[in-house]
């Protein structure tokens, strides 16, 4: 393995599909090792129901450059997280990176419905897998990663601070859960800090999950398609790009300097350099804010 990450150990708590799949690619193109965690494997799936598997994201890093290493866990179980933390410890001695993606609940919410008419069971659900899973993984992964100073955090979410603080995000539970997230990164980033660690939230713009593609009958590769219907989706972004964002972020000796921040992929962009896959570098969030809430035309030009 080679690259500017190459020695790098990260954990992607999440990466069987969308932003977890795509960061943990991209590490995996930067010369990472990358375990791959999630619940849903070539033996089973889980309660999402898709086919994506965290063995094909594996297969993924390791063809893009790093070694994919793909490790089934319930991150609602600590005991597995905890079994987890020591296999990384047992076979690498150390953790660089700890991105937790664990979201798994697009299948639980209710857009634009009331508390008081959201199934309640399926808004509890989602609040401990968005939230809970992340706090039970820092627990059991944090000792291992602050034993060497430079270790990072990403809290991977939805919406800027900035965006999340003036836009109601269309349901209590998934608004609750997204919000958490950015809060719970500028907490950790207190109690890094002082271990030479650093955390961060990290939003994605209009993200080409798989799901997303399969919503709209597209591919990545003829994904514009779905602008003839869905105007906007023209400032979507592959999960790669976001990936690339948290390799930036990794490899990055001063990255310091973003603790506890809110960051979105498209603004790292302007700082790193670092593109999509099509060599673009959409601004979703400041397309969000200029274009469609102004009620302009929908077009990306000026904003990739």
């Amino acid at each position: 393995m080679s690259g500017p990450l190459s020695g790098k150990v990260a954990l992607v708590a999440g990466a069987t599909r969308g932003a977890g799949r795509g960061t943990a690619v991209a590490l995996g193109e930067a010369g990472a090792t990358v375990y791959a965690t999630g619940r849903s494997t070539r033996a089973g799936r889980s309660e999402v129901d898709r086919p994506e598997t965290i063995e094909e994201t594996a297969e993924l890093v390791t063809r893009a450059g790093g070694e994919g290493i793909a490790v089934r866990v319930d991150h609602l179980e600590p005991a597995e997280v905890a079994a987890l933390v020591e296999r990384i410890d047992a076979e690498r001695g150390r953790l660089d990176l700890l991105v937790n993606d664990v979201w798994g609940s697009e299948h639980l919410f209710e857009f634009d419905k009331p508390v008081w008419e959201h199934d309640l069971a399926n808004g509890l659900r989602l609040m401990r897998l968005a939230i809970e899973t992340h706090l039970v993984t820092s627990h059991h992964a944090l000792p291992l990663l602050v034993r060497d100073r430079g270790g990072l955090v990403v809290e991977m979410t939805d919406g800027t601070a900035e965006y999340n603080a003036t836009h109601y995000r269309n349901s209590m539970f998934y608004d609750l859960a997204k919000t958490s997230v950015t809060r719970m990164a500028w907490g950790l980033a207190q109690e890094l800090e002082p271990h030479g660690g650093t955390a961060v939230a990290l939003t994605p713009g209009w993200l080409r999950s798989e799901g997303m593609l399969d919503i709209y009958g597209v591919r990545e590769d003829n994904w514009r398609d779905a602008t003839e219907r869905v105007p906007h989706f023209c400032i979507s972004e592959s999960p790669r790009f976001v990936g690339r964002a948290v390799a930036a972020l990794a490899g990055d000796p001063e990255v310091a300097r973003w603790n506890g921040e809110s960051l979105s992929s498209g603004g790292l962009a302007q700082v790193y350099g670092y593109t999509d896959l099509d060599g673009t570098r959409p601004d979703c969030w400041r397309y969000m804010a200029e274009v469609i809430e102004r009620g302009r035309p929908a077009g990306d030009a000026g904003y990739r």
